[in-house]
């Protein structure tokens, strides 16, 4: 039996900008939670986070998308949101958090499928892309990678990593990874998400700010360290310095699949992004032939700050096609 602990649904009630019935999907002993709304054959967008998130992250685009006739799918990896997570660190590996979202992916023979993905949903999704090709109809790239030889790794995903190591702000007993997205938000006072972090209290936010905070920090509120150990894992195993820790093989296996796919690609970029720049962005998608729609105020968690913008330009992508 896998060990994992279990976020209580009384930390999802408060929720009022997400609505949404939780589903569960069953992967061996331990239920990974997504969201499905909107028609159900409708084409389908499957929207996928990275850390340290959940589908909460795609609150403000869902609505829109659903209203342009779309069937949302947001999964939340094991670890994140409202799936179980498992509590020994050396559970998790790329390949699993892979193997999981093929499971969700096949039992609900999801077809049709326009891919939206960001951070760490960029090569567990792309995965799913370039090993099933003919369920994914579209591609939609937002500031995330693909390990392959070549691949410059930022100062800015230096630092992230070293924060995670002895000595960085992250190493520490249940780091509050519920104010890392509102670090990135140029519009609130981030001084005050620092200082809580660096102090291990909570902040005090107030509107629209504190709900925002709310929605990010719910999955793991009130759980012991051990919760923290997939949002942990995600920053230690990118393959900067060991390829094969973030299964950097297979990534550049599916990168260069990927540079031959033929479908519609379209990318949606936040350029003041420090981790993955907007000059990789650009170089990527000018090798995929794809589109490319640069948001320049937008940070890493340009769907958390700008998620109606990042709508408007999918759709118009699309109807171009």
């Amino acid at each position: 039996m896998t060990e994992f602990l279990r976020t209580d649904d009384s930390h999802f009630d408060a929720l009022d900008d997400w609505p949404y019935e939780p589903r569960y999907h069953r992967w061996k002993d331990m239920r990974v939670h997504y969201v499905d709304v909107g028609p159900a054959d409708g084409p389908v967008m499957l929207l996928l986070h990275g850390m340290p998130t959940w589908g909460y992250l795609y609150r403000t685009m869902i609505p829109q998308l659903v209203d342009a006739g779309y069937r949302c799918i947001a999964p939340d990896h094991l670890g994140f949101g409202r799936s179980d997570k498992p509590t020994d660190a050396n559970w998790f590996s790329i390949a699993r958090h892979t193997e999981v979202l093929t499971s969700l992916i096949t039992t609900l023979d999801l077809s049709d499928v326009t891919l939206v993905c960001q951070d760490w949903g960029g090569p567990i999704g792309l995965a799913q892309a370039a090993t099933m090709p003919d369920r994914f109809v579209r591609l939609i790239i937002m500031n995330t990678w693909l390990h392959h030889p070549g691949y410059e790794y930022s100062e800015g995903i230096r630092k992230w990593i070293a924060g995670w190591h002895e000595g960085g702000l992250f190493h520490r007993d249940t780091p509050n990874v519920g104010l890392v997205p509102l670090l990135t938000d140029a519009s609130i006072d981030r001084s005050v998400a620092f200082d809580a972090l660096v102090a291990g209290r909570e902040p005090v936010f107030e509107g629209d700010v504190a709900r925002t905070y709310n929605g990010f920090a719910a999955p793991f509120r009130g759980l012991p360290d051990a919760a923290l150990n997939g949002a942990r894992w995600f920053p230690l195993s990118i393959p900067h310095n060991d390829v094969d820790s973030g299964n950097g093989a297979a990534q550049t296996m599916h990168y260069n699949l990927l540079l031959d796919a033929e479908r519609p690609v379209h990318f949606v970029w936040g350029g003041a992004d420090d981790v993955f720049v907007e000059a990789w962005g650009r170089t990527w998608a000018d090798r995929m032939g794809a589109t490319i729609d640069v948001i320049p105020e937008a940070a890493h968690f340009l769907q958390n700050t700008h998620g109606p913008e990042v709508v408007e330009h999918i759709l118009r992508r699309i109807a171009t096609e």
